[in-house]
C-alpha cells in the first residue's frame, strides 16, 4: 500500500498499516494478514456481537460503569451497522473462522469498528475499543455468548422447515392411507403395508426429531457473559450481566439467562454439542427417508417404480428424458456433511483445556452449517419432491400380487411349516402363491380367497396414523 492508501495505528505490540478507509483497527488488520485461509466469520456471529455490545453499553450506563455520552455513541454506531445488508456489513468484518480459537480477533474486530464509527459520528468523544466497547467483557465470555445466540437463531429457522415437511408428508399419508403395497424388511419382500402407514413412520420420526431439538434447545439459553477472562467475573460491574440477559431476551424472543456456572460456560460447550446431536439424529432420519423415497421411485422400467417423482430438471447430459431423484440426493449429501460436522463439534468440545475451550470458532461454524443445509434441503425436499409425489398403484398391485410373503396370513390356519412349504414351492416352480397353495391340498379356493385379504393384513383400520 502507498502512503495515500493507508493510515498507521498502534496496538500493544507496535504500529500497523491499515487501509485508510477501513473502520477496523490494528488487531483486526493483524488477524487479516495472519489468518487468510478458509471461510469468513459468519455474519450471524457479527450481528449477535453487535446486539451484545449494544446491550452491554446500555447496561454499563445503567449501572453507572460508563458515561451516558459514550454509551449513547456506541449504541448509535451499532444501530447504523445493524441496518446494513450482508454485503455492506461484510466490508468491515473481513476475518476468517480459522483464527484464534477463542474468537478474540473477531471480538476485537467488532470493538474496533464500533469505536471508530462512534468517533466518526461524535468527533472528540474518544470512544476506545477495549475500555469502552469491550467494557466489563472479554472475548472469552462474549464469543461463547454470541455462539449460543446464533445457534438458537439457526434452530428457529430449522424448526419450521421440519414442520413443513411433516405437513407435506401428512398430505400423502392421508391420501394413500388405504393404498396397499408390499412391505419390505432386510431388502426382501415382507407382509403388506399401506403407503400411508409407511409415510406415517416418516412423520413420527420427524416429530420425534423436532421434539428432541425443542427439548434440548433451552440449554443454549445459558449465556457465558459475565465470566470475563476465566469465569471469575473480574471487571464486570455488579448487575451488568443480568441486564444484558434481559435486553438480549427482548431482542431475540427467548429467555436468556446468566445465572449459570461461568467456569463451565467458558471451558465447555456441552449444550452446543448435545443439541447438535439432535441435528445429527434428524440428519440420519432424513437420510433414511430420502433413501426410501428414491429407491421406491427407482426405474421407471428396471427398478421398483412404486412412486412417481417430479421432474425438476433434466437428469442427464446424454440420456434424453431421464429423471433423477435430485432432491433426495441433496438431502443425503447434507446428512453426510452434518455427520462430519458432528464429529468436528464433538472433538472441539473435548478440547476445553483448563479455563477455556479454544476451538470455539470452528465449533459454531460447523453448527451453523448443519442448521443451514438441513433447513435448505428439507425445505426443497418438501416442496420439490414430496409435494409432487404420486403413487404408481398398478405397479404396487402387481408386486403385491406376485409377492410370496403374503403367505404369512395362512400360517394361523395351516401352520408355519405348511405355509413355508407353499411359498418355497411357488418360488421354485415359478407359479403364483395361490396355485401352490391349492396344489398343497391344505386349503380350498374359498378359504384362500377369504384369508388372503391384503387390506386386512395391514390392520389399517386399527392403526392410528397420529402415533
Amino acid at each position: 500500500m502507498s502512503k495515500k492508501e493507508y493510515r498507521v495505528e498502534s496496538d500493544t505490540i507496535g504500529p500497523v498499516k491499515i487501509p485508510k478507509e477501513a473502520l477496523w483497527g490494528p488487531q483486526t488488520e493483524r488477524s487479516r494478514n495472519n489468518f487468510p485461509s478458509g471461510e469468513l466469520m459468519p455474519l450471524a456471529i457479527i450481528r449477535a456481537f453487535l446486539h451484545l455490545k449494544k446491550a452491554a453499553a446500555e447496561s454499563n450506563v445503567e449501572v453507572g460503569d460508563e458515561t451516558a455520552d459514550k454509551g449513547a455513541a456506541i449504541e448509535e454506531a451499532i444501530d447504523q451497522l445493524l441496518k446494513l445488508n450482508d454485503s455492506e456489513l461484510r466490508k468491515d468484518f473481513p476475518l476468517h473462522v480459522l483464527q484464534t480459537g477463542s474468537g478474540t480477533q473477531s471480538n476485537m474486530n467488532v470493538n474496533e469498528v464500533v469505536a471508530n464509527l462512534a468517533n466518526k459520528l461524535h468527533p472528540g468523544l474518544n470512544v476506545l475499543p477495549n475500555d469502552d466497547v469491550n467494557r466489563g467483557q472479554s472475548s472469552n465470555d462474549t464469543y461463547p455468548t454470541a455462539m449460543n445466540i446464533v445457534a438458537v437463531e439457526a434452530l428457529d429457522k430449522l424448526e419450521p422447515a421440519v414442520q413443513h415437511l411433516i405437513d407435506e408428508l401428512k398430505n400423502k399419508q392421508n391420501k394413500y392411507w388405504k393404498t396397499v403395497k408390499v412391505g419390505r424388511t432386510h431388502l426382501q419382500d415382507a407382509t403388506p403395508i399401506t403407503f400411508g402407514q409407511e409415510v406415517s413412520g416418516y412423520i413420527s420420526a420427524l416429530k420425534h426429531d423436532l421434539n428432541y431439538i425443542q427439548e434440548l434447545k433451552p440449554t443454549l439459553y445459558e449465556l457465558a457473559i459475565g465470566g470475563t477472562a476465566v469465569g471469575t467475573g473480574l471487571n464486570a460491574a455488579p448487575g451488568m450481566t443480568a441486564k444484558i440477559a434481559g435486553k438480549l431476551s427482548r431482542v431475540y424472543g427467548h429467555e436468556f439467562k446468566v445465572n449459570t456456572n461461568k467456569f463451565w460456560g467458558l471451558a465447555h460447550h456441552s449444550g452446543l454439542d448435545v443439541v447438535h446431536g439432535a441435528l445429527k439424529t434428524l440428519a440420519a432420519d432424513m437420510f433414511k427417508i430420502a433413501q426410501d423415497i428414491r429407491f421406491l421411485a427407482s426405474g421407471p422400467r428396471a427398478g421398483y417404480h412404486e412412486l412417481n417423482i417430479p421432474a425438476n430438471e433434466p437428469g442427464s447430459s446424454i440420456m434424453p428424458g431421464k429423471v433423477n431423484p435430485t432432491q433426495a440426493e441433496a438431502v443425503t449429501m447434507a446428512a453426510a456433511k452434518v455427520f462430519g460436522n458432528d464429529t468436528t463439534i464433538t472433538f472441539a468440545c473435548s478440547q476445553g483445556n483448563f479455563e477455556m475451550n479454544v476451538y470455539k470458532t470452528v465449533m459454531i461454524t460447523a453448527f451453523l452449517d448443519s442448521c443451514d443445509i438441513l433447513t435448505g434441503t428439507i425445505t426443497g425436499f418438501a416442496d420439490k419432491m414430496i409435494a409432487g409425489l404420486t403413487v404408481n398403484a398398478e405397479k404396487m398391485d402387481d408386486l403385491l400380487e406376485s409377492s410370496l410373503m403374503t403367505v404369512t396370513a395362512l400360517s394361523p390356519h395351516i401352520g408355519y411349516h405348511a405355509a413355508a412349504k407353499i411359498a418355497q414351492t411357488a418360488d421354485k416352480e415359478g407359479t403364483t402363491l395361490k396355485e401352490a397353495a391349492l396344489k398343497s391340498g391344505k386349503l380350498t379356493k374359498e378359504e384362500y380367497d377369504k384369508w388372503m385379504d391384503y387390506m386386512a393384513m395391514t390392520n389399517v383400520f386399527q392403526t392410528n396414523p397420529e402415533k
